[in-house]
Parts: C-alpha cells; sequence; structure tokens
C-alpha cells in the first residue's frame, strides 16, 4: 500500500512526467531530496514502471487511428499478442475480458493504409478470428 505523499507524486507524474523535483515538493510541501528518493523507491517498486513522451498521432501525420478488437482461438491467444506488438502501427495493446480477447489502438498515415493494416496484417495473423475496429473520432483523455 503507498503511502499518501506516494500517490501525490505518482498523480502529478502522471499529469506531467516532466515536472522536476523542485516542482513536485513545491506541488506538494515534500522536500526536493525526499521526492527524488521517494521516486528512486518507486521506480525500484515498479510503480513507476517507465517515463514516456504523449504525442498527438494528427501532428505526426498518422491521420487514421483506430481501437479495434481482436479475437482468435484461445490457444494462440499469447502468438497472436506477441505479433500485433511487433507491428509499428500497433501503439497500445492489452489483453482484455469482454466483447474482445485483444485491444489495440492503431495508428496510420490514411484510411487506406489502415484499411490495409487491418485486413492483410492483423487479419492475417494465424489464429485471428475477428478484428473489430473502431475508428477514433475524437480523443479526449489520455
Amino acid at each position: 500500500m503507498l503511502k499518501d505523499s506516494d500517490l501525490r507524486i505518482v498523480h502529478l507524474l502522471q499529469e506531467d512526467g516532466n515536472l522536476s523535483y523542485a516542482e513536485i515538493s513545491r506541488k506538494t510541501g515534500i522536500d526536493e531530496s525526499t521526492v527524488r528518493k521517494k521516486i528512486l523507491k518507486l521506480r525500484e517498486q515498479g510503480v513507476i514502471t517507465r517515463f514516456s513522451v504523449s504525442v498527438d498521432p494528427d501532428k505526426l501525420g498518422m491521420k487514421s487511428t483506430a481501437l479495434v478488437g481482436v479475437d482468435g482461438d484461445p490457444i494462440h491467444l499469447l502468438e497472436i499478442a506477441e505479433k500485433l506488438k511487433a507491428l509499428p502501427e500497433v501503439r497500445y495493446l492489452a489483453l482484455t475480458s469482454g466483447d474482445h480477447m485483444i485491444m489495440i489502438e492503431v495508428w496510420c498515415e490514411d484510411s487506406a493504409r489502415l484499411s490495409h493494416v487491418l485486413m492483410n496484417k492483423i487479419g492475417r495473423i494465424e489464429g485471428v478470428r475477428k478484428v473489430c475496429p473502431s475508428m477514433v473520432l475524437e480523443k479526449i483523455k489520455g
């Protein structure tokens, strides 16, 4: 169980992973050296797994993005996930329960490329039975 001070630091970093130790210290009232130690400990514990950059796919020329449900033969599920993970167009991948076994986010430069990826790359992976894309119209959060 994380302390309240650790959670405050994590929440701040989730909002802006580029915050300096000094800025986190100022916003939380925790001494800067303590903030540095807490972040190091959170990384060692695996609470913070990495720092990353969030980008707007549209600004990178990726005009067609889709959330895609992928269903397959259960015996091939992990193999399917590994093959999907290797595709450069796949930006997010999770094994899920519910309507689909796997959920992915796919970024492409246009709808023709997205169609190609869905049919000729994802649809042809051994064990894939169903590919259910939903176009992203507007990203509100995340």
